[in-house]
């Protein structure tokens, strides 16, 4: 989000005569929600914010100029990438394409060709390294703890081709043997069920409330409202219940692999 609205509440606070942990008691909140918020990496809740306008008295100014959060990916997505380093915890469902973080390097550039109007060679070689990196996350053996639930649609799509998608669900497969992530696959007969309509994340964190981020057709938002994240949780639960288990997942990412390999 933009830095403005983060750097008028730290002017009010410091106005106040107020530490960050001396605003975060007043206001019921954690220290470090409150820097998120100033330094621009977290939009508040419209609770949060009316919290924040009682303790700087500040009337409804906070409540009232709360960032637009009904933003393109371009303009939200930098938030997101940054409240995703910061999870413990991560869960994922994804429709159509391998979530980001899960990505090989041929997949995602096959997915970055998707884009229209399309991109220069430079910017997508900018966003291919970015999600690489963003794939670091899994470089620590524990932490964040990272599931994914995946419509088995996605993995019968040929993203970059049969050569491409084979390399990809191997990457999965190995992630899964090696207990670093968890994958669940969607059969395709099952039908209809809660979050198939577009991306979804959601995050929990050491000392800041849990955040869940959806993403459609060029336009993405960041949910913090404690009432919201709470359906959007239950949703993800609730689909998840009808997925396949961990082995047969990983026994059906398996017999994909092969048949792409065959067809090479």
């Amino acid at each position: 989000m933009s830095s403005i609205y983060g750097d008028w509440l730290k002017e009010r606070r410091e106005s106040a005569g107020l530490t960050q942990q001396q605003l975060a008691d007043t206001a019921i909140m954690t220290r470090s929600h409150i820097a998120h918020i100033e330094a621009g990496r977290r939009v508040p809740s419209h609770e949060d914010a009316r919290r924040l306008d009682a303790a700087l008295n500040t009337g409804n100014v906070l409540s009232s100029f709360l960032p637009e959060q009904h933003a393109a990916v371009a303009d939200y997505f930098e938030a997101a990438r940054l409240l995703e380093q910061q999870a413990v915890m991560i869960r994922e469902s994804a429709v159509t394409f391998v979530p980001g973080v899960l990505q090989t390097e041929r997949y995602a550039r096959a997915v970055l060709g998707t884009t229209f109007p399309p991109l220069s060679d430079g910017e997508r070689d900018k966003r291919l390294v970015t999600r690489l990196e963003r794939a670091k996350i899994l470089d620590d053996p524990t932490t964040p703890v990272f599931w994914a639930l995946l419509d088995e649609g996605l993995l019968h799509r040929p993203v970059g081709g049969p050569d491409v998608m084979t390399e990809q669900l191997m990457h999965l497969v190995q992630l899964v043997e090696r207990g670093r992530i968890r994958v669940h696959v969607m059969p395709r007969g099952t039908g209809a069920y809660p979050v198939m309509q577009g991306m979804l994340s959601l995050m929990w964190f050491e000392d800041q409330p849990p955040v869940a981020y959806s993403e459609g057709v060029r336009v993405a938002k960041i949910h913090d409202a404690p009432a919201v994240v709470e359906q959007l949780q239950g949703a993800y639960h609730l689909a998840l219940s009808d997925a396949l288990p961990l082995r047969e997942s990983l026994a059906v990412m398996k017999a994909t692999a092969k048949d792409y390999a065959n067809d090479d």
